[in-house]
């Protein structure tokens, strides 16, 4: 098996006390009982801003390594997302990481089936990551005990944050890019099932470079001289009824059209869930322009598809060029479960797509 080598900085955390978040009796035997959610009684400051050097500027554009190894791979969509067999991610060299974080990036997701992944040990993990930039831990908690690195999300019979987000909304559909408000937010991101419902729990995808690319050239030219507030407030108001906060949740401003370091495709980057407003305009003008960007990028469905989750599959997606939201759908029964790790490396601070 391959092994990784650390190219960005992990930053320490300093482990406290750790309490478990579901701790009861019907989890004693749970196959997957290591990875119940914990949440660390500790305080830390923000994150500070960091140099990001991304894997996919080391890549050969023909993914030649990558691709040499894959049995089979079929697009889900034209334009968005491919799913793959046949090859193990916790295989990969360093040279297929650099090729799969530019394979993300172009796709938006993959979807990779029949994986040992999550079996692998948390250093393995955090260490397989750090190949893709400074693993970020979330501010509330919520991750495997030990390793803050590795967050932990499970809904069962109990309610959980996503039910407090969608509490009195006609749908559980929430758009989002992961945590958005962070100077370095989130870039190329990998979610693993442990188990999940008969039929749904799906996941869906959006994909940013397409819904920028359908924007008319005024549009385009306008929001691209425009920049946004994302702010952690609200994930902080509903995030607090289940779990403590390690940081305080903060406020950036970031451009609304952003483009891949790499890559240089343009990213409408306006994720529902994150923004406060639009800067410098008038509330009533911010107010507008939000709503028409929100109705583009939610009934969009040609730049829509969705992650099906089956046993052993890891979604591998760039949260630079994709947005995602949970599809809460399945009956909250006694032994329903739909539990995830993830593991989310921070990119770079996002580049202006008005930048040369």
């Amino acid at each position: 098996m391959a092994t990784s080598t650390v190219t960005e900085t992990v930053p320490s955390t300093a482990e406290t006390l750790s309490l478990p978040i579901n701790d009861e009796p019907k989890y004693t035997k749970y196959p997957w009982k290591h990875y119940l959610a914990h949440t660390t009684l500790t305080k830390e400051a923000p994150y500070e801003q960091y140099d990001h050097v991304d894997p996919a500027s080391r890549a050969d554009p023909e993914k030649k390594a990558l691709f040499a190894a894959i049995k089979e791979k079929k697009d889900m969509t034209p334009s968005t997302g491919t799913e793959v067999k046949g090859v193990q991610l916790s295989a990969l060299t360093d040279q297929q990481k650099d090729e799969l974080s530019l394979w993300a990036a172009e796709r938006g997701l993959l979807v990779f089936r029949d994986q040992d992944f999550v079996h692998q040990s948390p250093e393995f993990l955090k260490q397989y990551g750090s190949h893709f930039g400074r693993l970020h831990v979330h501010s509330f908690g919520s991750h495997m005990k030990g390793h803050p690195e590795i967050l932990a999300n499970l809904r069962d019979s109990n309610k959980t944050v996503f039910d407090h987000y969608s509490a009195g909304m006609l749908t559980t559909t929430r758009w989002h890019s992961d945590m958005t408000y962070e100077k370095n937010p989130m870039g190329t991101t990998f979610l693993a099932v442990l188990e999940n419902p008969e039929t749904g729990g799906d996941t869906l995808y959006l994909n940013s470079m397409e819904a920028y690319d359908k924007l008319s050239e005024p549009m385009k030219a306008f929001l691209e001289g425009l920049d946004a507030l994302h702010s952690g407030q609200r994930q902080a108001v509903h995030g607090s009824k289940v779990s403590v906060y390690r940081r305080e949740l903060v406020d950036t401003v970031h451009p609304i059209v952003r483009k891949h370091p790499v890559t240089g495709r343009k990213a409408l980057w306006f994720p529902p869930e994150y923004i406060s407003g639009i800067v410098g305009l008038k509330d009533e003008e911010s107010d507008a322009i939000t709503r028409m960007l929100y109705s583009h990028l939610q009934t969009g469905l040609e730049f829509h598809t969705r992650a099906k989750w089956e046993p052993g599959t890891v979604v591998v997606y760039d949260n630079r060029m994709v947005m995602h939201s949970v599809v809460l759908d399945y009956p909250l029964g006694p032994n329903e479960k739909r539990h995830h790790i993830r593991i989310t490396p921070q990119a770079e601070r996002p580049i202006p797509a008005r930048s040369s």
